[in-house]
């Protein structure tokens, strides 16, 4: 029989569990899944890919593009399994204003910042699956599909320049050091995968990684149709013409890009919550359970209050910290876990994930500091 004091702190964690954003509802479907991922990883780092792709030619860079997204495929499936144990918004200023005065990028961020301040207050995961049905999860195929559409009908075939884009070699490998951190930073969204799989029922029957697992692989099939089109065609039609975001390349037609434009500024306001419900998470389960506060509305706002406050000073940084979850760590964990028979096919696929993973993460921020030394001069901090 259970003694009074352990039924009473049973209780307690059943109601904060009850309370807290990731598990007090589970009642996803598959489908939640798809949007979830899709969202997590198909942002406006998409833009960038065309840029990436100049910077590594196409013999590797179609291989790197093709590599990062069967390594990261396999690496969300091995998640899976395992559970169960702003770029745009000046360019759409500029194109139906043209005479206006620009809008500081201070203020943008004031703007992102007082849309988040609202749909932070959500309580869960899943009460946010309809800001991803009617916006993110639309807005992230739209301005893919629009971006490449609209390169393909753009650009003049007859003087693209695909030859390396320095003379110097050290420049040039260092630009492929920084494309391979672009493409990394592209594939990373599995830093929500387990809490987005923590939302779906499961039972040992019917366990969560089936229905995870058809949404998964749906949402993979959607990042393909987004990504490979955008860095294939961006580079075909403009080589070493493209910017770093490719919207800023494209001039026709106007009413399409203006509509391109503004749907990459709706997805990044809807898919921040997608990264910020497992912080609000782990600070109010560490707010209830280590300071011993009581779960209530009142520190459920005072909390996300404060974080988007946050980020509306700092920022966020994450390219390098998000390559190894998106590359290697579920590596490392299934052949801790799983043991696989040593020089078999998973050992061997897992350790050349693990070295192609630890590599990218190593290198690409040396890229990404030699591409920061050369604009030092001419960047203006919140301009």
């Amino acid at each position: 029989m259970e003694k009074g004091g352990d039924s009473e702190e049973k209780r307690r964690e059943k109601a904060i569990d009850e309370w807290l954003p990731i598990t007090s509802d589970r009642n996803a479907k598959w489908w939640y899944s798809t949007m979830h991922n899709v969202t997590a990883m198909v942002g406006a780092a998409v833009l960038s890919l065309p840029y990436a792709m100049s910077e590594m030619g196409w013999g590797a860079g179609v291989t790197v593009m093709l590599l990062s997204w069967i390594i990261t495929f396999y690496t969300i499936w091995q998640m899976v399994e395992m559970h169960e144990m702003i770029p745009g918004k000046k360019k759409f200023q500029e194109i139906l204003f043209p005479n206006a005065k620009p809008i500081k990028l201070t203020y943008f961020i004031m703007i992102f910042s007082s849309f988040q301040f609202v749909l932070s207050h959500l309580p869960n995961f899943n009460s946010i699956s309809s800001v991803h049905d009617l916006l993110c999860y639309s807005m992230d195929c739209s301005y893919a599909t629009l971006t490449w559409l609209t390169s393909g009908s753009e650009g003049d075939h007859t003087s693209v320049d695909y030859s390396a884009k320095s003379e110097k070699t050290s420049d040039n490998v260092f630009m492929f050091l920084s494309a391979l951190g672009n493409v990394a930073f592209a594939y990373a969204g599995h830093n929500v995968v387990l809490e987005i799989q923590a939302t779906i029922p499961s039972t040992e029957d019917a366990p969560s990684k089936k229905a995870m697992w058809k949404g998964v692989f749906t949402a993979y099939i959607i990042v393909a149709l987004c990504y490979l089109p955008v860095a294939f065609i961006g580079y075909w039609v403009f080589g070493n013409g493209v910017d770093d975001n490719i919207l800023l390349t494209l001039h026709r037609p106007t009413w399409l890009i203006a509509t391109a434009n503004i749907f990459v500024v709706a997805h990044v306001i809807g898919s921040f919550q997608v990264y910020a419900m497992p912080v609000f998470d782990m600070i109010e389960a560490y707010a209830v359970k280590s300071l011993k506060y009581n779960p209530s509305t009142l520190l459920r706002v005072c909390v996300r209050t404060v974080f988007v406050a946050f980020t509306l000073v700092v920022g966020f940084f994450g390219g390098f910290a998000l390559a190894p979850t998106s590359y290697y760590l579920p590596c490392i964990i299934w052949l801790i876990i799983k043991k696989p028979r040593q020089f078999g096919l998973s050992w061997c696929t897992n350790w050349l994930c693990i070295i192609v993973g630890v590599l990218l993460t190593l290198t690409s921020p040396i890229g990404g500091l030699w591409s920061i030394i050369k604009s030092a001069k001419t960047y203006r901090f919140y301009t």
